[in-house]
């Protein structure tokens, strides 16, 4: 389509805003550089969290940043009228396409080998005799595609999460606390709350203290495994005062002593980068079996886009949305593109639309920096607020904020 920008362009809007020769913009532009790849196998907000706040139902149209779709997907368990959902990655467009149309060609058993376990060396056939007819020439072209020697669909027959920034970003931590002798694979045998908190206290929360882990999270870069451009990890090291260490060690330690491990698979994920059965909170909510007939009923319903949010909103009828889902997309962004994005959320809003978004800080970003004349029609719900921050079992961010439309 004519009048789209390139999405390098966008990637270089909304990451780059600093010099490209300070130290600064030099990591801003690495880090556009690698969000042209996988960054998310596994997107690191927790869908639950999410649909208890934004209490979805049969009448809503949903707009809301894709990621590695795992939100998409768990958002259909809800049947929403319809969702629109927008990336900036390739690659986390063509996975959320390649989920949409496995949905409506597997059964529920195909579904889960291929995005539960991953792992299937028939996954790869599965794909070309079942899925790959069903693609769009785009995204069947991006996960033919042989960047090195395998075709990138090899990856769901090899352990999909271990692959992205994420999936190598996990990784890189097993292996460093295998060195200090730290065996997660233990970790995940524990039978209670109590048993976590001990193990975390004993021999998770002491590598935090150890001079190279000091070393590589006050480096900015070593953190971009998990999506945090410079912008967001000045306001995690804010958070501490100058010093993101406790934060990190916080936030680890919520993540695998704030639920039963049972009960949360982003623990799981970090342990292991792997899933358990497909049962209610041992994965995400799309991938418990009694949600596949909702996915396949519903799939039809969504649009996944490799566009900006604004830009989209822009095209949109006025008062028509009912829900919108930011991730944390606002805290890479400047004054001036968090009021040009919340003057299309404004006007595309339906009356009484539900709006949630996290930042790596515990602070609402918005108060200060977004005009009063927009955020007058808007209301942050506290409760809801503090709700979702406690349930959110990812445990990465600082805060969780809904806001509600009030005329």
């Amino acid at each position: 389509m004519t009048g789209i920008p390139n999405v390098s362009d966008q990637l270089r809007s909304a990451v780059q805003q600093n010099a490209a020769f300070s130290a600064t913009g030099l990591l801003e532009r690495l880090f556009s550089r690698l969000f042209h790849g996988l960054v998310y196998p596994q997107i690191w907000e927790d869908p639950v969290a999410d649909l208890a706040a934004l209490q979805i139902g049969p009448q809503d149209n949903i707009v809301c940043i894709a990621s590695g779709g795992c939100n998409v997907m768990s958002y259909l368990t809800a049947d929403p009228a319809s969702i629109t959902a927008v990336d900036l990655s390739p690659a986390h467009v063509a996975l959320g396409r390649l989920k949409l149309a496995a949905a409506q060609h597997l059964d529920a058993q195909g579904f889960f080998d291929f995005f539960g376990r991953a792992d299937r060396a028939g996954n790869v056939a599965v794909y070309d005799r079942r899925i790959a007819p069903h693609l769009d020439p785009v995204t069947r072209a991006y996960w033919d595609a042989r960047p090195y020697v395998r075709r990138r669909i090899a990856m769901f027959g090899r352990g999909f999460y271990r692959f992205g920034l994420l999936g190598r970003f996990l990784g890189a931590l097993r292996a460093v606390a295998r060195l200090a002798g730290v065996d997660f694979r233990r970790f995940a045998t524990c039978a209670t709350l109590d048993d976590q908190r001990r193990f975390f206290d004993a021999r998770i929360a002491p590598l935090f203290d150890a001079p190279a882990i000091r070393f590589l999270a006050r480096s900015r870069a070593a953190l971009f495994g998990l999506g945090i451009p410079p912008a967001q990890y000045d306001k995690l090291e804010a958070d501490g005062g100058g010093d993101i260490l406790p934060v990190l060690r916080d936030r680890a330690r919520k993540l695998l002593c704030g639920f039963p491990l049972s009960e949360n698979y982003f623990a799981r994920q970090a342990l292991t980068r792997s899933y358990a059965a497909a049962e209610a909170g041992s994965v995400p909510p799309y991938l418990d079996a009694a949600a596949f007939p909702a996915l396949r009923r519903n799939a039809g319903r969504v649009r996944v886009l490799n566009r900006s949010l604004t830009d989209l909103l822009a095209e949109m009828p006025a008062s028509q949305t009912q829900a919108y889902v930011l991730l944390d997309a606002q805290d890479w962004m400047t004054d001036e593109q968090l009021n040009a994005l919340w003057h299309q959320i404004t006007r595309t809003a339906a009356p009484g639309a539900r709006l949630i978004f996290r930042t790596g800080g515990a602070a609402d970003i918005l108060p200060g920096r977004v005009s009063t004349t927009l955020l007058a029609t808007w209301r942050r719900d506290d409760e809801a607020s503090a709700k979702g921050f406690a349930a959110d079992r990812s445990a990465i961010y600082g805060g969780f904020h809904c806001y509600r439309q009030i005329g």
